[in-house]
């Protein structure tokens, strides 16, 4: 659990960096989504690595349980934590909410399955203004014709349901990384008596900037903050 923790720890900081650039140029996230989709095999393979990641994860969660309750071998007749966070009691389920939430975000803004009919149609295609570099080296040229993703972000989040949902989920996944990241550094030997606070606190803020940066997305689509691109607004008032 500690491995594959670390991996998608590291994977989640990294899709909030990618996704906090629509607060850019729309060129910014466009460029981004369109760098990532030219790597071809190479993005499917980090995708089944990550797939990999999750599967194993929930098996060693599910295995640790059982073994957990095999080790005594009849139920508590009462249950009174003393040392255990609220965080840790619940792991199991804000994992399950946050594997609803992973499977029903793959199919809204990856595979498009659970997209409305408004967000379909206003995704064409246009091309990019400036150039999109990525450690300062121009990955996606001027001219190049890309989705617009940044619209299709904001169209996505512009159901309030939507949005409240993705919150919620992220809430709870936060909730879930806070005791994941302080059982990582208790599992790799990290954690002792002198580091214990300041390790939890660092965790403590991980997650709370994690949670705030995500909560921003949507919370400035229903502020009206974000809005898509002119000529996709035209669009959709037209319609």
């Amino acid at each position: 659990m500690a491995g594959t923790g670390v991996v998608l720890i590291g994977f989640v900081a990294g899709h909030l960096v990618g996704n906090l650039q629509i607060f850019a140029h729309p060129d910014r996230i466009n460029g981004y989504a369109h760098f990532l989709q030219s790597l071809g095999p190479a993005l499917w393979l980090v995708r089944l690595g990550l797939l990999a990641c999750v599967v194993i994860h929930i098996w060693a969660a599910t295995v640790l349980s059982m073994e957990n309750a095999a080790a005594r071998g009849v139920p508590y007749g009462f249950k009174h934590t003393i040392q255990a966070t609220l965080a840790s009691r619940l792991m199991r389920w804000t994992g399950y909410i946050v594997l609803a939430f992973l499977l029903y975000h793959l199919a809204h803004f990856t595979l498009g399955f659970a997209q409305s009919g408004t967000f379909k149609t206003n995704l064409e295609p246009y091309l990019m203004e400036g150039d999109y570099h990525v450690m300062g080296f121009p990955v996606v040229s001027a001219g190049t014709e890309v989705l617009d993703v940044h619209s299709m972000v904001i169209l996505g989040f512009g159901n309030p349901v939507v949005s409240l949902f993705y919150i919620v989920a992220v809430g709870l996944l936060s909730f879930h990384l806070l005791h994941g990241i302080d059982s990582l550094f208790q599992t790799l030997g990290w954690r002792n008596a002198k580091w214990s606070g300041c390790l939890r606190k660092a965790a403590l803020v991980f997650c709370t900037l994690y949670f705030l940066g995500n909560l921003a997305i949507p919370g400035a689509v229903l502020l009206g903050k974000l809005q898509p691109r002119p000529d996709v607004a035209a669009a959709i008032e037209s319609r």
